[in-house]
This record gives C-alpha cells, structure tokens and sequence, in this order.
C-alpha cells in the first residue's frame, strides 16, 4: 500500500464515529466463512454451531499467532546472519 492510500485510510478513519458498526459486515462475513467450513452441509443446532465457529475462529488465531512467530524469528535469524 502507497503513501496515498495510507494516507487516505487515516483520513476515513479519523471521520469515522463509530468504527464497530463499520468493521460489522466484516466480522459477520467472516463468522458466516467459519459457519460454512465447520457445518457445510447445515445440519448443526444453533447452539452446536456456535460452540463450533468459536473454535474454529480461535484455531485461525493461534495459526496466525503461529505464522507470526515463525516469521519473527526468521527475520531475526537473517539480522544475526547480516550482522
């Protein structure tokens, strides 16, 4: 992302009031993607299906966290190395 996209971000964001009615549709997309991968053919209960999307959105930040560590320390690796 440019200066002048980053820039612009910053721009909306200061003029947003209220950020968790605009971040909404994103966050229901994605409960909706963890509804579908977990019960993909629709035949858990309510109550089942979100115990099951709580999870799974759990599991997909520890990957994250995961990914970030693994990254951290290969950059730090390269620093040594380059130093």
């Amino acid at each position: 992302m440019g200066l002048e996209q980053r820039r612009g971000a910053h721009e909306s964001w200061a003029r947003t009031v209220n950020r968790t009615a605009r971040t909404q549709p994103a966050r229901d997309g994605f409960t909706k993607k963890l509804a579908r991968q977990v019960d993909p053919d629709g035949v858990m209960d309510p109550v089942t299906l979100a115990k099951a999307v709580k999870n799974a959105r759990q599991a997909h930040y520890l990957a994250m966290a995961e990914k970030s560590v693994r990254v951290r320390k290969a950059r730090d690796a390269a620093r040594k190395q380059a130093s």
